[in-house]
């Protein structure tokens, strides 16, 4: 049996509006805070079946428009140490398969970054839908994982002189997506 979509979600195109959209990510600095970022979505499309079984997700983000709020470490993070921007620019999602896991929606997918590509799972919540100012019919959804640095061969890290490394190996990522249909 075909899972239904969610309720007020329409069959169609809906390009993800990178104005209103965020990708943002946290991971430990030292042990004992927090840096915070975000990279840009360059490109999007949910293509909306009439179930979830033929609904499907992609997306584009640019490494090199990462932004800590530090220009230094922007550089480092865009450096071969890191995420090798210049030689790997585009990090991408696309789904696999999408299931409902009670009131959350888990986008399965193929996650790239820095040239390496894992399954992951994206728990998602659908916000629901509106029609903005401008007569665009929009639909929106927010997601949050965690992953590994390592398991995407960012294995760059310092260790600190009281035990420890100065980069944390989980990273927290958040996903904030309005989209707007092209019906």
């Amino acid at each position: 049996m075909a899972t239904p979509l969610p309720t007020g979600l329409t069959t169609g195109t809906y390009v993800i509006d990178a104005a209103h959209s965020t990708a943002s990510f946290t991971v430990r600095h030292a042990g004992i805070s927090k840096v915070r970022g975000t990279i840009g979505i360059t490109t999007g499309t949910i293509t909306v079946g009439d179930d979830l079984d033929s609904t499907s997700v992609s997306a584009e983000l640019d490494a090199a428009s990462v932004n800590t709020g530090d220009e230094n470490r922007d550089g480092h993070l865009k450096s071969a140490d890191f995420w090798h921007a210049e030689e790997k620019p585009v990090w991408s999602f696309a789904s696999k398969n999408i299931s409902v896991d009670g009131d959350a929606y888990v986008i399965t997918g193929d996650l790239t970054i820095n040239g390496v590509t894992k399954t992951v799972d994206l728990p998602t919540e659908f916000a629901g839908t509106a029609k903005d100012p401008f007569g665009n019919d929009r639909a929106g959804f927010e997601s949050e994982l965690e992953i590994s640095r390592r398991d995407f061969d960012l294995t760059w890290n310092a260790t600190l002189e009281t035990g420890g490394f100065l980069v944390g190996d989980k990273v927290k990522i958040a996903l904030d997506v309005s989209a707007i249909s092209q019906n």
